[in-house]
């Protein structure tokens, strides 16, 4: 996510506190706002993917999803 877009994010929120939002402004809040938890997720994803565990006997163990 581009810092100008997380700048637009904060940007909004400051302007709800303070006076409101017009419903254009809401609803593009409600996009960016969308977009951050979405690149969040997928990076968060990404980290977990590369974790590897390392057992007491030294054996390398990728940990897989709970079902």
């Amino acid at each position: 996510m581009l810092a100008d877009k997380i700048e637009r994010i904060n940007e909004l929120a400051r302007k709800s506190r303070a006076e409101g939002l017009t419903e254009e402004e809401k609803v593009e809040q409600q996009k960016l706002r969308r977009e951050y938890i979405n690149a969040f997720k997928s990076n968060l994803r990404n980290t977990l993917d590369s974790v590897v565990i390392v057992d007491e006997d030294g054996k390398k163990v990728k940990p897989g999803k709970k079902k």
